[in-house]
């Protein structure tokens, strides 16, 4: 009988892990559990930040972005010596189980502990939609509302000045987010790492664009496929195009979560208590179709991205 739940957050900040955390430590009182928060990620449970929260904990943080539990990288929590530290910590206060929020990384490391007896739950937390369990991943929709924002503000000025603009996407090598604001922006182009473009075909398509005297052109890209500085230099000197960089950056992962992002990380939270009450660990959760579900954590972390060939080939993207 699990009597003790903790929860940690892992890895990348994102909307909505406040939520998580709020649905599971209701969902975790209305069992009967005691609950716990662990800061600072793997390495605060490695140190031993460790504390009982009541009902009412992190109730005001629901419309706040980022995560009230502190989050962490520790790279060295794959080490079977730092995974003793980490159980030995849990033991002293008696947690028999923890929900991880965050990645595929994160993931990794609920399920180190899982096999060593700690039945672990993992959430999936990232603006990057990265994980393969889940159809939209926990921050994904309020990052993809912040991107499309300041799509639309940097618009208005380039079209004042019919520039091209290229603007650089997060999404951790992961296209989703850049699709998405694409398709939702009417973007002239999409370029992410599933469906990188040829750059000189790129400027033969822009030479013939820029002929039509256009209002102006947007470019939207993914993080981490190419050098942004030199393809923006490379538009320029060989277009004609007045060619501006923007770089979204954190802008992206912070801020309110949407309404959608609310009610399905808490969905979630609460799921996850109530895997771990019927003695389920090694697992992930996510919503597929709009229905709660898991699986092993091994088995999703070996399952591929979906890449969305669907969307590309539905709105003519693939060139």
């Amino acid at each position: 009988m699990v009597k003790k739940i903790g929860i940690l957050a892992s890895g990348g900040d994102a909307p909505g892990m406040n939520c998580a955390t709020i649905g599971a430590i209701r969902a975790g009182y209305k069992l009967g559990k005691e609950m716990y928060v662990i800061r600072h990620g793997f390495k605060g449970l490695v140190e031993g930040e460790i504390e009982k929260v009541d009902r009412e904990f992190a109730k005001y943080s629901a419309s706040m972005g980022g995560t009230v539990l502190k989050s962490a990288r520790l790279s060295s929590f794959k080490e079977p010596e730092v995974q003793k530290k980490a159980i030995d910590n849990l033991h002293k206060f008696g947690i028999d189980a923890l929900i991880v929020i965050g990645g595929d990384g994160s993931y990794m490391g609920a399920k180190k502990l899982s096999e060593q007896g700690i039945n672990c739950i993992g959430l999936p937390g990232t603006i990057d939609n990265d994980i393969s369990s889940t159809d939209y991943t926990i921050g994904f929709d309020t990052a993809l509302n912040k991107v499309v924002a300041a799509i639309d503000d940097i618009t208005d000025t380039i079209s004042s000045h019919n520039r091209c603009g290229v603007i650089e996407v997060m999404g951790n090598r992961c296209g989703d987010l850049t699709l998405f604001a694409g398709i939702a922006t009417y973007a002239d182009f999409i370029i992410t790492g599933d469906h990188p473009i040829d750059q000189d075909k790129l400027i033969a398509d822009l030479k013939e664009l820029k002929k039509t005297n256009p209002d102006h052109v947007t470019i939207l890209l993914s993080e981490k496929i190419l050098d942004t500085n030199a393809l923006v230099k490379r538009i320029a000197d060989e277009t004609g195009f007045d060619t501006r960089l923007d770089i979204l950056g954190y802008v992206q992962r912070g801020g309110r979560p949407s309404a959608m992002e609310r009610f399905n990380a808490t969905r979630q939270g609460a799921f996850a208590v109530k895997l771990l009450d019927q003695g389920i660990g090694g697992v992930c959760v996510g919503i597929i179709d709009n229905q709660l579900h898991y699986q092993d954590i091994y088995e999703a972390l070996k399952t591929p991205r979906n890449k969305h060939e669907d969307l590309y080939e539905e709105f003519d993207l693939i060139k």
